[in-house]
């Protein structure tokens, strides 16, 4: 019995599609190429519902013969090579002649084109069916629309992303052609508001525009060329570093890639002078001779393979160490001086047009307190204070009541055995029990170094280290403020801004109400930039630039992780910093009142995991007397 099946072109067609086209950002990737090897000086993306509902690019390239509509439609039709051989030499971004193709066959497509001094044609393409060539109206180029995309394979549509996550990736690549195609004006719509704006004005206006000016600022402009490889654009200085990878975008012959051979260099290059969890910022575009590269190593073409790796890792490691170094080399190294005031001046241009296009307040505007222009200025100016016991003399607190979570090792009696919660419990009770002194009972010795409070109890003595008792009372009660959203906030006298990209901004946006709750005033503040008005009062000395870089610092593993617990660190240091310090006198009521704040728990730990409390028995000072064998 046969059990081998020929596919009809149907089944085929919407595997071929599946490699092509996995999600809406892919389908904006290959049209937005597309627009670009027809010589498109300007580039309009209209998406909306993160692309599921629609995807539109208008461009004012060279336009589709009339003849070639239909044709545009049918698998590895293309324009761009004719024979094997022009494999390689590929200079333009597609050459499979896939993605129109793979597009129509999951969505449902408008192609509307006009060839100079010829009239506009339409042609549409339903579930991989094309129909007839119709008379239209276009004044230039080519106009794509891609509506419900994945409509008929709706177990590729389960596995898309929720609509502001897709925009997110749509959002991330646009950014990359404006930053890979400097000379071309790009302007990129989500849901009828403007996201992306530039204008043509080459690559530091380009940069500008994507990161702000004051990027540039902080970035050296390279144009070399060593051993035939030729490099440009921008690359962050000794001190300039993000908390993640997104921004960074390399380029190889106009092509968006990601590239570990490059990638590394890069790393090694800013080794000395990166810190743990930081990465480079750079724009980099990289020339090689065609047939030196492999870009038909996958369908997305994301990925590239270089005849040898060493000679462009060593070039690329070679120039930027010499321009981080200020070798004698450098000088050869660095482009001219970047033209700041007047990228400025463009962009400051356009910002009313873009806020008003993003339904921005006027009035938040006008209300929102300058930038610092210094560095050191970045710190948002507070009330000092000083604060050893939560705001409050210890005797002042003596009443309230403290929590105490006593947190028992996984490894209980019923692990691997019965499984049964109530052995759980009486050993957890157990333990508990142990640790538990009658405080009341207690006799105060006097101290050590000023540090070690000595306690006498039946035939105990226990040493408390002050600083790590009270560390952990203050760290308690910070916990639970958190807990119960019962946090007072500080104002701050100057704004604290930052700016964050695509995928920042989504995750920002994601948890604004959470990080809101936690203490801190946030809220949008224009394009990608965020501002924040009030901080949580017992966090006030908290450094907000490292704060929120840290909060950055590993996108794809904070989506998972609780707010709450990355600020366990913060209030840690806060803790810290506001218990009394080893060496410290205190009064014999500090002293009373701080054992009674424990309550009698002598197994506390401070944050940091070291014991508050040491016990010392008779019988063990007796033997080291050798008063007992």
């Amino acid at each position: 019995m046969r059990k081998i099946n020929i596919l009809t072109k149907s089944v085929y067609n919407r595997i071929a599609a599946g490699e092509v086209i996995d999600r809406p950002y892919s389908a904006v990737k290959e049209l937005i190429e597309n627009s670009l090897d027809a010589g498109a000086t300007e580039i309009e993306i209209y998406i909306e519902r993160g692309g599921k509902q629609l995807i539109k690019v208008v461009d004012n390239g060279c336009g589709i013969e009339r003849d070639d509509m239909r044709a545009a439609f049918f698998p590895h039709a293309t324009s761009k090579i004719s024979k094997a051989d022009d494999l390689d030499n590929i200079t333009t971004l597609g050459f499979r002649g896939e993605a129109l193709a793979s597009i129509s066959v999951v969505a449902r497509v408008e192609l509307i084109s006009v060839t100079q001094g010829n009239p506009a044609y339409r042609v549409v393409c339903n579930d991989g069916s094309v129909g007839a060539v119709e008379a239209a109206a276009l004044a230039r180029g080519t106009e794509i629309c891609v509506r419900d995309l994945f409509y008929n394979t709706p177990v590729r549509a389960k596995f898309m992303k929720p609509d502001k996550k897709e925009e997110t990736d749509i959002t991330s690549f646009v950014t990359r052609y404006i930053l890979g195609n400097p000379s071309v004006a790009f302007r990129y719509y989500a849901d009828g508001k403007i996201v992306l704006q530039s204008f043509g004005g080459g690559l530091d206006e380009a940069v500008a525009q994507v990161y702000g000016a004051k990027v540039i600022s902080q970035c050296f402009k390279i144009n070399a060329e060593k051993d035939g490889i030729k490099l440009s654009g921008f690359i962050g200085n000794q001190n300039f570093f993000k908390p993640n990878k997104t921004y960074q975008s390399l380029f190889l012959n106009g092509r968006y890639i990601v590239n570990n051979t490059i990638a590394t260099a890069v790393q090694n290059a800013y080794a000395a002078y990166a810190m743990k969890r930081q990465y480079p910022f750079y724009v980099l575009n990289v020339e090689v001779p065609s047939d030196f590269v492999d870009v038909n190593v996958h369908p997305n073409k994301a990925d590239v393979r270089f005849v040898d790796n060493r000679p462009v890792f060593g070039a690329v490691y070679s120039v930027i160490s010499s321009v981080l170094d200020g070798t004698a080399a450098a000088a050869q190294f660095i482009a001219d001086s970047v033209r700041i005031p007047e990228i400025k001046s463009t962009i400051d241009a356009q910002s009313n047009k873009i806020f008003s296009d993003n339904s921005v307040k006027s009035s938040e505007v006008k209300k929102a307190a300058p930038v610092p222009a210094a560095a050191d200025e970045k710190k948002p100016s507070v009330k000092k204070y000083y604060d050893p016991l939560l705001n409050e003399p210890i005797d002042s607190i003596i009443n309230k009541p403290e929590p105490f979570v006593l947190k028992v090792s996984n490894d209980t009696l019923s692990d691997g055995l019965f499984g049964d919660p109530r052995i759980d419990e009486a050993h957890a009770k157990r333990v508990r029990e142990q640790q538990m002194i009658e405080y009341e009972q207690c006799k105060y010795k006097g101290n050590l170094f000023n540090t070690y409070l000595i306690y006498e109890l039946c035939d105990t003595v226990y040493l408390i280290d002050q600083h790590a008792a009270h560390e952990r009372l203050i760290y308690d009660r910070l916990r639970e403020k958190m807990a119960n959203r019962t946090i007072d906030r500080q104002c701050l006298l100057v704004p604290y801004l930052f700016s964050a990209n695509a995928q920042e901004a989504q995750f920002i946006e994601n948890n604004i109400e959470l990080i809101r709750s936690m203490g801190f005033d946030l809220k949008p503040f224009g394009i990608g930039s965020f501002r924040v008005d009030e901080i949580p009062s017992d966090l006030q000395d908290i450094d907000l630039e490292r704060f929120f870089g840290e909060l950055l610092s590993d996108l794809n593993g904070l989506k998972d992780i609780k707010l709450e617990e990355m600020l366990k660190d913060k209030i840690a240091t806060t803790a810290c910093k506001h218990a009394v310090k080893g060496g410290m006198q205190l009064s014999e009521r500090e002293v009373k009142d701080l054992l009674k704040q424990m309550k009698g728990n002598v197994g506390l730990k401070c944050p940091h995991g070291r014991p508050v409390c040491v016990t010392l028995g008779k019988k063990d000072i007796e033997k080291m007397f050798k008063r007992i064998v």
